[in-house]
């Protein structure tokens, strides 16, 4: 109960942030487009749908946010390149995703760098250093608003594992980030980088043996239908900030 309030608290600040800097004087209706890759069923999802949802509300109909889920505008690097060019105006992601922006929130994906979401949730609200790399974003054409939860990353493989050694050889998919490829081949993996919409279908093919994500997309893509043998690993905490163009936030004070 005490992570979901959190959550929320999150989301709503979020928002309610965001719509104080909006100026008053907007008339017509500025449609602003909020792309992830979050299945329509996964968390994110819903919590964007709430936050647009929150935004329209706080503006009085003044601003719309269109959610754009599973993808449809690109996957997560597509997606964060949108943001710098002003493509899109909002993406949530892993932080390891805005780290080919920001190098140095590589160690944010420092396996088993902390053992539980009170430790990780003070890492992420507390930590001076973190604050001023997300200082950091504007310079590279994005703004963190606030940091949702994703949870532990764990693995789903079409055979267990059992030791160690079941690693040893197997290709698993991951998104792209250096630490991330680092941990999972000191492991013994085969790693293979693809947009999260296509690994249902490459392991159902055989491309792949399994996948790692946390336990909300696990679900929300079905991947236990091709990959049912869930690793409880917990190898990397992975929330989720959320980002809006700097170009967006920019117009505000227009």
């Amino acid at each position: 109960m005490e992570h979901s309030a959190k959550m929320r608290r999150r989301l709503l600040g979020s928002a309610l942030c965001l719509v104080l800097a909006w100026p008053v004087q907007a008339l017509a209706a500025t449609t602003l487009k909020f792309s992830h890759t979050d299945q329509p069923g996964g968390a994110r999802h819903k919590a964007a749908e709430l936050f647009a949802k929150k935004v329209g509300e706080y503006t009085q109909g003044r601003y719309e946010v269109k959610v754009f889920p599973a993808g449809q505008l690109g996957n997560d690097p597509k997606a964060i390149e949108q943001l710098q060019l002003g493509g899109i105006d909002f993406t949530v992601s892993s932080t390891g995703s805005y780290a080919t922006h920001l190098a140095s929130l590589n160690l944010t994906m420092l396996p088993f760098l902390v053992d539980n979401y009170d430790q990780g949730w003070r890492f992420y609200d507390q930590s001076p250093w973190l604050k001023t790399q997300f200082a950091k974003a504007p310079e590279k054409g994005f703004r963190f608003l606030a940091t949702w939860e994703a949870g532990f990353r764990s693995m789903t493989t079409k055979e267990p594992l059992v030791t160690p050694a079941d690693a040893r050889g197997k290709k698993l998919r991951s998104f792209p980030n250096e630490m991330m490829r680092w941990t999972l081949e000191s492991m013994g993996f085969n790693l293979q980088i693809m947009p999260l919409p296509e690994v249902y279908l490459a392991i159902q093919q055989g491309a792949v043996s399994g996948q790692e994500n946390p336990i909300d997309t696990i679900f929300a893509n079905k991947f236990y239908e091709v990959a049912p043998h869930v690793t409880l690993t917990q190898h990397v905490y992975s929330p989720i900030p959320l980002a809006i163009s700097e170009k967006t936030w920019q117009k505000l004070a227009e």
